[in-house]
């Protein structure tokens, strides 16, 4: 069974549960892989590679959330010129590419014109099996591409495709979307912290 499995008396008693899952979502993150993600995001960053981040629907507000936080965040006090590339966020390529070719490609298509050996794949995806993230993981994968992937349910393709895979475990869209945008921003401000002047941390607001 998935959450929720039943009807609630009230909105106040379905927001508790869904805070208890967002919560239990949370303490499944491996620390390890998180610990990875956020070393081989500072890397690429500090080397000026580009970091390309793609999704479908609300991971598509979380790719275009990651380009703004990591972008425009992460650089703010520090030496860092984040290099950010959402390749949900053009309606033009994607309707184009969806058009012209196919809706499986329109990630792939992006990364084969831009990308290269050096760069890092991020994908979001609450199955982690859409397939044009698949498509875009597999061709970044055989082109020494870094991919980091964001996953819930059981993980999908992608899973298997990822250099780091960071796993929401649950089993509600929200629930990982929520965290998954958490992640997101964990990573934004930890490489801030981790490249900032320690005396004006306390001065700053994050």
């Amino acid at each position: 069974m998935t959450f929720p499995e039943q009807n609630f008396d009230g909105i106040g008693a379905f927001l508790d549960a869904y805070a208890d899952q967002v919560a239990k979502a949370f303490a499944s993150i491996d620390h390890a892989q998180l610990a990875r993600a956020g070393e081989l995001l500072d890397v690429t960053y500090a080397q000026g590679g580009t970091v390309y981040v793609c999704g479908n629907g609300g991971s598509a507000a979380i790719s275009n959330h990651f380009h703004c936080d990591h972008l425009k965040g992460v650089q703010t006090d520090t030496a860092i010129k984040p290099r950010v590339i959402s390749l949900s966020s053009t309606v033009e390529t994607l309707t184009a590419i969806a058009n012209d070719i196919s809706y499986d490609e329109v990630f792939a298509y992006q990364l084969k014109t831009m990308a290269g050996p050096g760069d890092v794949l991020v994908t979001v995806s609450s199955s982690g099996d859409s397939e044009n993230v698949v498509r875009a993981a597999t061709w970044a994968r055989d082109n020494h591409v870094s991919v980091i992937s964001f996953t819930g349910f059981a993980g999908g393709r992608t899973a298997d495709i990822a250099d780091v895979h960071l796993h929401v475990d649950a089993d509600n869209y929200g629930v990982i979307e929520d965290v998954h945008q958490s992640i997101m921003h964990v990573l934004a401000q930890y490489l801030r912290l981790k490249n900032m002047d320690a005396g004006l941390v306390s001065e700053r607001k994050f």
